[in-house]
């Protein structure tokens, strides 16, 4: 399976955690971990390539000039790495015709192949939104120019690269960012949806973009069912949303002792080992 990660220097460690958990619960399972980058130093890239084989998997690094986007618009403390998502199509190998893009804040807690072959035929990508109404009322008033039929979160993208390629103009991105830099709060994740929004396949997000800020919203919306055992059982993806992360010491949120067991294992061991949920 093909796994698309883009990151800096600053998130190389919940890279490791997010790696570690995408490994320990894919037993059988054979990765190449794209990574996408314009500044990661070169033994980070040795450190990084050494930890994915020694799990059996392999590393393709894809290191993008300052000057390849020369004249795409940037905004406020967002640069040109914001693109990297959006343009994966351009960037990655013409033989690949799927990828699944993943957030370094985020645990992989059960098998991914199911997702992975989500049948994308005539969409673009493959994501969850977050049914929350006030989500859905901010993103409408913010965004009330553009037509979407929801706000799709980026953090979990299956890529149909084979159709991208053949449809999307990254001119049109440019366009598009530098005409409505007032209204961009978000801007890679705004892009996807105003323009892309009727082409992306819905995920379920309490399977593959859980997100952990809202667990009892989740339990209470299921009348109870969706608990931490159900969650264990059933859902692939748990999302670290927000500016709170868990790799942080002040941080309380939900699901944190699991996050310290993976960060653990990830950073301070070095052999392989089944953890227990």
């Amino acid at each position: 399976m093909n796994i698309l990660v883009t990151v800096d220097s600053n998130y190389l460690n919940p890279l490791k955690v997010m790696l570690k958990s995408l490994f320990i619960n894919n037993p059988g399972e054979s990765f190449t971990i794209y990574l996408i980058h314009s500044s990661l130093r070169r033994r980070e890239l040795t450190d990084l390539e050494e930890y994915i084989s020694n799990e059996g998997n392999r590393l393709e690094v894809i290191e993008i000039d300052d000057n390849y986007f020369a004249d795409a618009p940037t905004l406020l403390h967002y640069s040109k790495a914001m693109y990297y998502r959006l343009l994966a199509y351009e960037l990655l190998p013409d033989d690949l015709d799927r990828i699944l893009y993943l957030d370094p804040d985020i645990l992989v807690i059960n098998p991914i192949r199911e997702l992975y072959e989500t049948d994308l035929e005539g969409y673009l990508y493959a994501a969850a939104y977050h049914d929350l109404l006030f989500i859905k009322e901010v993103n409408k008033v913010r965004l009330n120019h553009f037509e979407m039929d929801a706000y799709y979160n980026s953090g979990v993208l299956l890529m149909n690269l084979e159709l991208q390629r053949k449809t999307i103009d990254k001119n049109t991105i440019f366009s598009f960012v530098k005409e409505n830099q007032s209204k961009l709060i978000l801007p890679d994740q705004d892009v996807l949806n105003v323009l892309f929004s009727k082409q992306i396949k819905t995920l379920d997000e309490k399977l593959y973009n859980y997100d952990v800020r809202y667990y009892h919203y989740y339990k209470m919306k299921n009348d109870g069912t969706w608990d931490l055992d159900f969650i264990f059982k059933n859902t692939v993806i748990l999302h670290f949303c927000g500016k709170k992360k868990p790799w942080k010491k002040n941080y309380r949120g939900k699901f944190h002792s699991l996050y310290k067991q993976y960060e653990y294992f990830a950073l301070h061991q070095k052999n392989r080992v089944k953890l227990s949920k």
